[in-house]
């Protein structure tokens, strides 16, 4: 009976082997460097490790991304310890007092996410980066400008915010920002806009004024020596426009212009090659299938 119930486990065992050659390995994502050349997350993270400031351009519902966010977040913290900056655009500027708090250890998590300003996929998406921070002690920076102010600039264009108070300027870039119209992310939106309602003929200034902020942001909380890792949604720094367009411009005034490393997410049907549309979009570009599941 012995033997029996032996050849039975190996005969299931061989065939179960066999039938995993031949279907071959189903990997969750690839990874290609700007040119489409095969890379890996290996490359990814010492890229990351040897750059000033890191863009990771995250797609908001895509759960794999959020995973190799936090992975990357982990294992840049194991490189550079307390060296390690965090930075979202999922928080405002105005919220900054909270986030201390609660990275600090002075106030409870359900009082921070009583009185924060936090999307709808906070608890499965944003949570672990936020608890990761507070476990380790990292500075997590709210670099998104307001949201009122945005939508107040979306409506009426930068002229908006002429009337703002002190307080009201300590929460966003610098006014006035330089604009750059013709720049292809602000060129896109404003195309897409046009027929648009009168309250959002400004789209892409107001797009342009979250880009503005976030990049003054991450430059008023890095210094040099320290490693800055930003999360914001792909379209805010593919192909080094949006902020790190702004950041680059910023970077004059310093004594030396950060070194940025940007990685961006894009979803295709097969993850083999890189499709032609995506290349030059960052220095690494990790292609997820379709079908992946989703987060809401």
């Amino acid at each position: 009976m012995m033997i029996k119930r032996t050849f039975a486990y190996l005969t299931g065992a061989v065939l179960f082997l066999g039938l995993t050659a031949a279907s071959g390995d189903k990997p969750a994502y690839r990874v290609f460097n700007e040119k489409g050349r095969g890379a890996d997350y290996s490359d990814i993270l010492k890229a990351a490790s040897g750059a000033d400031i890191v863009f990771f351009g995250e797609l908001h519902d895509n759960s794999l991304g959020h995973w190799l966010e936090l992975e990357l977040t982990r294992d840049l913290y194991e490189a550079k310890k307390q060296s390690l900056v965090l930075g979202a655009e999922m928080f405002e500027t105005d919220d900054q007092l909270l986030l201390n708090e609660y990275t600090e250890k002075f106030i409870r998590k359900k009082d921070f996410e009583a009185e924060a300003k936090l999307w709808p996929n906070y608890k499965t998406d944003y949570a672990p980066l936020v608890d990761f921070a507070r476990e380790k002690g990292l500075r997590f920076v709210a670099t998104n400008i307001p949201r009122r102010y945005a939508a107040a600039v979306n409506l009426k264009g930068f002229q908006a915010l002429d009337s703002i108070n002190a307080f009201q300027r300590a929460m966003i870039a610098p006014l006035p920002i330089k604009y750059d119209s013709t720049l292809k992310c602000y060129a896109e939106i404003g195309k897409a806009a046009e027929g648009a309602p009168s309250h959002a003929m400004h789209l892409a200034e107001a797009q342009a004024i979250k880009d503005a902020t976030m990049a003054h942001f991450i430059l008023k909380n890095w210094e040099s020596g320290k490693t800055f890792l930003h999360y914001n949604g792909s379209y805010h720094s593919e192909e080094r426009e949006g902020i790190v367009w702004y950041v680059q411009n910023y970077g004059k005034r310093l004594p030396y212009i950060p070194k940025v490393i940007t990685i961006t997410c894009v979803e295709q049907d097969t993850i083999d090659n890189l499709s032609e549309e995506y290349m030059g979009k960052a220095d690494y570009i990790i292609v997820i299938p379709k079908s992946m599941t989703r987060t809401r």
